[in-house]
């Protein structure tokens, strides 16, 4: 009988995975916080904007008769997905987290490891240059530090002035090492601040710093409700019961 999956969505992941849940013939609803002003879309419904936190999402469960839940988020959306935890045990649904696996470090790589943005711009030396990759939230604590400069790369303009001695570099990913190694070379930058958000399209970074001889202040993850978890969409399909159309 087909199902009505809500997708959590934000990711690469979550829109490959949403397309192909309504090629399968069921119904799939992507939902995006509305952060993004622009998001690449997948195929199926879209909802836009917040529940309205867990009760909300209770609320919208029912009266939508969703009956099942994958919370593919970004890794740091922690707060949506204790609500997705929380609002499905409470109406008794099943929750998968498609969540790609977190950057190890490898032979090379200077890194050191913080929990949020204060801690990061605390561990960034007198008078560095500075590559951002953090997104927009975090930007007002690193501009504290009046003596850094450098480029905060950004997918939409920032909401905020940036200060003198910073460029924005507006940019989408997938990056390529080649790309990489130009920017860090061209602005003169001696440190990266970045959030461990894994996967393939972002690492090029890490890999142009680890050739340059770069320190990387590396942002860990936030600690999440268990929930049962999958690292790539062939593996959610798989849960899920979903068989990928290949015609």
């Amino acid at each position: 009988m087909p199902r009505k999956i809500l997708v959590l969505a934000g990711t690469a992941e979550a829109r490959d995975l949403a397309s192909i849940i309504h090629a399968s013939g069921n119904t799939v609803v992507s939902s995006f916080a509305g952060v993004t002003q622009n998001p690449k879309l997948p195929d199926g419904e879209i909802r836009t904007g917040g529940f309205g936190g867990v009760e909300g999402l209770i609320s919208y469960l029912r009266e939508a008769s969703i009956t099942q839940m994958v919370d593919a988020t970004h890794p740091f959306a922690a707060q949506m997905s204790r609500q997705a935890f929380a609002a499905t045990v409470a109406v008794q649904l099943p929750l998968l987290r498609l969540e790609r696996p977190a950057w190890q470090s490898q032979e090379g790589d200077i890194w050191t490891h913080v929990t949020n943005m204060e801690e990061a711009a605390d561990a960034i030396p007198p008078n560095a240059r500075v590559l951002v990759t953090t997104g927009h939230k975090e930007l007002p604590e690193i501009f504290l530090r009046t003596d850094l400069k450098g480029v905060v790369r950004l997918i939409e303009a920032p909401r905020l002035t940036v200060p003198h001695g910073w460029k924005v570099l507006l940019d989408r990913p997938p990056y390529t090492l080649p790309g990489e190694l130009a920017v860090l070379r061209e602005h003169r930058l001696t440190h990266l601040i970045t959030k461990n958000a894994g996967g393939n399209a972002t690492r090029a970074k890490l890999d142009a710093a680890r050739k340059l001889g770069l320190s990387v202040v590396m942002i860990d993850r936030p600690k999440k409700a268990p929930a049962r978890t999958v690292a790539n969409v062939q593996a959610a399909l798989s849960v899920l019961g979903i068989e990928a159309c290949t015609g």
